[in-house]
């Protein structure tokens, strides 16, 4: 007989042991899991569009980029409203352009609880002072006249040429007519090529510079720098004989009383007295080869220049004089007795 073996049974273990090749492939396996999971966790959810506030337009157009954010560049640049005219504003109500934004299937918008957005067309302003150099440069170019002694008056209110904002250059003056007896202007201001323009009608003045008093002088007194101001005029308001230079004007002295917002006249100041009636004053006699000075007394009063009479306290005799300077007169020497004498020879022969 044969004796009998217990037979122990293998067990096998349920999880194969990890080799190389089940790492590889399990690193790439998670690799590939990656790179498609990661630009979906990137993208996130879908932005969503929200109202912008207040806008100001540049073109004529509104587009869907001046409206919203968020929207894509080329969404952006889709047309939504008509923008207002040059200079002018106005509003959107907010579920209008909801609306225009779910037509384009582009979904809700954030509107932050405004009911409505302003809107404002910008646009260059040409002013009135630009528009009259235009034309006082047509009327120099035309006529010929002067601009620096001309002033216009625009009819109506100040006028204003609104133009795009990116339009340069200067304004011109175009079609231009003026009547010399009326002095009537009529033109058309433009802006590029007729691209803004803007006609206007006008009275042409000539004008003065003129000094006007701003206070009171009384007869005598000295007039300083801030005495006085220049001030353009139109010439048929002002005097002929108007002060138009100024340079000289300090330190002169009133000749009258002269009241504030005078515009002063040419003989309404004159430069002071250098000598006074009754003062002693130097007499310096200059000749070729000699020089005299003595005291005497001035019997007028004169200014730097002036003719005046001096006594001579020595011999009593009364000599013109020209005042030099301050208590000081110049006298010529006489005339020469050869000269005279000459004179009287002349008479006798005739």
């Amino acid at each position: 007989m044969y004796a009998l073996r217990c037979v122990h049974p293998t067990i096998r273990p349920r999880v194969a042991p990890v080799n190389p090749a089940m790492v590889v492939r399990a690193l790439l396996a998670l690799l590939a899991l990656g790179l498609l999971t990661l630009p979906v966790l990137a993208e996130g959810p879908a932005q969503r569009l929200r109202l912008r506030g207040d806008v100001t337009a540049r073109g004529d157009v509104l587009t869907l980029g001046d409206l919203v954010e968020g929207a894509s560049p080329d969404l952006s640049a889709r047309p939504l409203f008509r923008a207002p005219s040059l200079g002018a504003s106005g509003t959107i109500q907010a579920r209008r352009i909801a609306e225009a934004v779910t037509a384009l299937g582009l979904g809700e918008i954030e509107t932050g609880g405004r009911v409505q957005v302003a809107v404002q067309r910008a646009a260059r302003r040409v002013a009135q002072p630009e528009i009259e150099a235009a034309l006082k440069r047509s009327l120099e170019t035309a006529y010929g006249l002067d601009g620096r002694t001309l002033a216009i008056r625009l009819d109506g209110d100040a006028p204003v040429l609104l133009a795009p904002v990116d339009l340069d250059g200067q304004a011109t003056a175009l079609d231009l007519t003026y009547d010399p007896r009326s002095r009537r202007l009529a033109a058309l201001v433009t802006l590029g090529e007729r691209q803004a323009s803007l006609r206007v009608t006008g009275l042409v003045m000539e004008i003065r510079e003129v000094v006007v008093l701003g206070r009171q002088l009384n007869r005598g007194e000295a007039i300083t720098a801030a005495d006085f101001t220049l001030e353009r005029r139109p010439r048929e308001a002002v005097p002929t004989d108007a002060r138009t230079g100024a340079a000289d004007l300090p330190g002169q002295v009133a000749q009258r009383a002269l009241s504030t917002g005078a515009i002063l006249r040419g003989g309404d100041v004159a430069p002071p007295d250098l000598v006074l009636r009754g003062e002693a004053v130097t007499i310096v006699f200059d000749a070729p080869g000699l020089a005299l000075s003595l005291r005497g007394q001035a019997n007028e009063s004169g200014r730097l220049g002036a003719t005046i009479t001096v006594t001579n306290p020595v011999s009593k005799k009364v000599l013109p004089a020209t005042v030099t300077g301050p208590g000081r007169v110049s006298v010529g020497p006489a005339p020469a007795p050869v000269q005279r004498q000459a004179n009287a020879a002349l008479d006798g022969a005739r």
